[in-house]
């Protein structure tokens, strides 16, 4: 527990300093970019970002229907636990009954603060790459800019959780998104730096 939580401090403080470096490099660039190009590498950026955003660690938690999703393969989560009128679970069955501000190594049940699912108007599952930029740009459904949802996906420890889900039930390690939090969150930041654009 003890190293998770130093991994995830030092995470915490590198992914500023990738940020950082990355705008400086990015606005060197820049220089000698033209619009049409700074927007074809944030489409770009988006297109890699979203591998993440597809991933089963986001989507069970982005979904359409009425209740959570479990594993790789987002089954119906055991239980018939149920969405609830404000996306943490009926009132018999909510989710911080069983998912505590940490996984519970001993029965595999994950878990991090504040442990819920998206709202439905944030959810993505079945979203082309471009649709899904442009529900993220929407302030109707996601209520953040492309600033603060950097910042999101930077310091949200729900969002972390994704590349901390430790062990299922039967002991074997939860697959993690694709590239690393701070490439990332990093390519969040160049997505924005560059103008926000969607892909088709």
């Amino acid at each position: 527990m003890i190293r998770i939580k130093r991994r995830a401090s030092i995470a915490a403080l590198s992914a500023p300093i990738v940020m950082m470096l990355g705008s400086f490099m990015l606005q060197e660039a820049l220089g000698q970019t033209s619009s049409a190009d700074r927007a074809a590498l944030s489409r770009q950026a988006f297109m890699d970002i979203s591998a993440v955003l597809k991933h089963p660690r986001c989507l069970k938690c982005h979904t359409s229907v009425d209740y959570p999703q479990q594993g790789d393969d987002q089954h119906r989560h055991l239980f018939n636990v149920r969405r609830g009128p404000d996306d943490r679970g009926a009132a018999a069955l909510r989710c911080q009954t069983c998912h505590q501000a940490d996984n519970h190594e001993a029965s595999g049940v994950p878990g991090a603060p504040g442990w819920r699912l998206a709202p439905l108007r944030m959810t993505w599952d079945g979203l082309s790459p471009g649709q899904l930029c442009r529900a993220l740009l929407d302030p109707a459904r996601g209520g953040m800019t492309a600033q603060t949802l950097v910042e999101h996906l930077r310091t949200e420890r729900l969002v972390a959780w994704a590349w901390h889900p430790g062990r299922n039930s039967r002991g074997d390690l939860r697959q993690q998104p694709p590239l690393s939090h701070e490439q990332f969150v990093a390519l969040a930041h160049n997505w924005v730096e560059l103008g926000a654009a969607c892909p088709e």
